[in-house]
């Protein structure tokens, strides 16, 4: 029998771990165990003058060991801590922290303590704080912030909020009486504070960088056919299709609207940049695109039933009698559902920032949008009005893609196009010399506005007054609802490609390379500017400043406070052609054939509180909003979503930027 082999295992011994150590007692309380040596001591101590008593303890901490020190040192540092704030009256803290302009310096502070976490709630204070930061100025930005975010009932009995209940409160429950709850608020209330967050991130979106929804590209010429395909003709036997350039654009909070030159109208939700809807009807190019957003507010007598009267010799037969039920109520003829009604209601909210609650109408009517969209006149969807090469002004419903009108009369290309704020009034101006208005809700022609000798290049609108260029070197002043021509404004040498209208002054550009700023009150010319060394093609007025753009790259600011029309800036924006400019209170976006779209900062208060000239708030760049490409076509934006249509390895490409907290 074989021997076992000797084990190899080695044991080793399992060694308990060490006893903890137990816990350290709590702190002896030295007061309560003071025997009577120390007691008169300190009696000795109390009784000494404060000079006496320096001496005494700087000659006992002389005496004291390191351990005895730290002592020291751990039982004076609790009682020299002391909350200011709560020691203070809630108005006087509320005053000493409505100095502080850094927000983040108020968010770390609310980490503090739940006292001054409750003390920061104060919606005043946050307020304050937006009227600083210039979030403020916009009213658009403080409605489409009421729309998005804040739920009102449709019977107006109460507002509520998305979110925590702090920003419902106007005022912190430190104000409120011990033992009492704050009243719930009132539906006047506006959570600024949650406002004022969001529209900071917001801005942090923009000067950083957005988020990048989506990039459309299409091939801008359609690849040529197979020659050896049976039933194909040859290539200079069939018409040449036009390349799919963008030549239009319009934006607003939900939709962009892209007019191409091979007839296609595309679609893009502002929100998610998918392609939503691609409208074919037209026959050829699209030059002209505006977008009609859904809602809004009617302007002026009940345009559901008369908009404008029109001239009797030349109005056309309406065409909304043969409208399905879907369509006539995509129009607004209907009467609207629900949503129609919440709409109309949002509208008719006071302005949280207006002195007294009450918003500041303009005196002369709603300037036009830069984005080419305008509010609506109550109609639950939104709508899009296109016109091109073919001679036909078309309205399309977004949601369903239909076609509900085609309406005919211009004689040639339609050039340019404008669509009344609250009105179905659309303005569409032609290279057959005419500029006619029609009602978009009923499908009729209502005026031809006769004139220009000349093809109608660029129109604008504010109220019920349109502004028209041509290429006869003249603007003319309209009246949509009387027809009449108001003035005539002539002083350019060459012909007018761009105008920009606010209710009080016109400003026109053209071949001449000077800017022409007109009163549109009197029809007498105001400024001529001058500084661009080719053809001026963009311009935008704002209400301090008028900022142009040519085909020379450069940009310039001018002042409109005052008289003397004063430069604020020139920038050396591009090295070639200025494609798109578009500029709000805090920004300004620059676009160029040279394949950059750029993004500027205004000063604090840009265009805002300071006097003209040179000391006016200037723009400073920020950086450049997309990667470089061959060439930029269009470029527009909202508070929240930007779109830029450029050139790159020869195809279309079309990028939704959003910035969106």
């Amino acid at each position: 029998m074989a021997s076992t082999p000797p084990s190899t295992t080695l044991y080793v011994p399992i060694i308990p771990p060490p006893t903890p150590a137990p816990s350290p007692p709590p702190q002896q309380s030295y007061v309560s165990t003071v025997d009577p040596e120390s007691a008169t001591h300190v009696s000795a101590f109390a009784s000494l003058c404060p000079t006496a008593r320096r001496h005494h303890l700087y000659a006992l901490i002389q005496e004291c060991t390191p351990s005895e020190l730290l002592f020291l040192s751990t039982t004076i540092a609790p009682l020299l801590k002391r909350d200011f704030l709560r020691a203070l009256p809630p108005e006087v803290s509320l005053y000493i922290l409505s100095f502080i302009d850094d927000p983040r310096t108020l968010a770390r502070a609310a980490l503090v303590s739940k006292y001054w976490n409750e003390l920061l709630k104060d919606e005043y204070l946050w307020k304050t704080m937006s009227i600083r930061h210039g979030f403020s100025h916009d009213i658009d930005a403080v409605e489409s912030y009421r729309r998005e975010h804040l739920k009102d009932d449709t019977t107006g009995v109460q507002s509520t909020t998305l979110g925590s209940s702090g920003a419902e409160v106007h005022r912190s429950q430190l104000f409120s009486p011990r033992g009492l709850q704050p009243s719930r608020p009132q539906s006047g209330d506006f959570p600024y504070r949650k406002f004022f967050i969001y529209e900071y991130l917001r801005t942090s979106n923009w000067l950083k960088r957005g988020k990048l929804l989506r990039i459309h590209r299409a091939l801008l010429h359609p690849p040529a056919p197979d020659q050896n395909m049976p039933g194909t003709l040859a290539q200079d036997q069939g018409p040449l299709t036009n390349p799919a350039i963008p030549t239009s654009i319009a934006i607003d909070a939900q939709w962009v609207v892209v007019g191409l030159a091979n007839s296609r109208i595309h679609i893009f939700s502002a929100r998610t940049g998918v392609l939503s809807r691609t409208l074919i009807g037209h026959e050829s190019g699209v030059w002209a695109v505006a977008l009609i957003s859904e809602g809004g507010r009617p302007v002026g007598t009940d345009t559901s039933v008369h908009p404008c009267e029109g001239d009797p010799l030349v109005v056309g037969k309406a065409q909304d009698d043969s409208l399905p039920p879907a369509l006539r109520t995509a129009v607004g003829l209907d009467k609207p559902g629900r949503a129609g009604r919440m709409q109309l209601r949002s509208r008719s909210v006071p302005d949280p920032f207006a002195d007294g609650g009450k918003p500041k109408e303009p005196k002369f009517g709603k300037p036009s949008y830069p984005g080419c969209a305008s509010d609506g006149w109550g109609q639950p969807s939104a709508l899009v009005v296109s016109g091109g090469c073919d001679k036909e002004l078309r309205i399309w419903d977004v949601k369903s893609g239909y076609c509900i009108y085609t309406l005919r009369g211009h004689t040639s290309t339609i050039r340019c196009l404008k669509v009344l704020h609250g009105r179905p009034l659309a303005v569409s101006g032609s290279r057959d010399r005419t500029v006619r208005v029609w009602d978009v809700q009923r499908g009729r022609l209502l005026r031809v506005l006769e004139g220009h000798t000349q093809s109608v290049r660029c129109l604008d609108v504010c109220g019920n007054r349109v502004v028209s260029g041509s290429y006869d070197c003249t603007c003319r002043i309209w009246d949509v609802d009387t027809g009449a021509c108001l003035h005539v404004l002539r002083g350019h040498f060459h012909q007018i490609y761009t105008v920009a209208f606010d209710g009080v002054r016109i400003a026109s550009g053209g071949l001449d390379t000077t800017v022409r700023v007109w009163d549109a009150a009197t029809g007498a010319c105001m400024a001529l500017l001058q500084g661009h060394t080719a053809l001026v093609c963009q311009l935008q007025l704002a209400p301090t400043m008028l900022a142009t753009g040519g085909s020379d790259g450069r940009v310039i600011i001018f002042s409109l406070k005052g008289s003397n029309f004063a430069v604020v800036q020139r920038l050396a924006a591009h090295d070639s052609s200025v494609s798109g400019l578009q500029l709000d209170e805090r920004f300004l976006v620059t676009s160029g054939n040279d394949g950059r779209v750029r993004l500027y900062e205004f000063e604090r208060g840009g265009g805002g509180t300071r006097g003209a000239g040179a000391n006016d708030a200037q723009c400073r760049y920020v950086r450049d909003m997309c990667e470089p490409t061959e060439s930029v076509w269009k470029v527009a934006y909202t508070r929240e979503t930007c779109a830029v249509l450029s050139k790159k390895a020869g195809k279309m490409n079309v990028e939704i930027w959003s910035y969106k907290p």
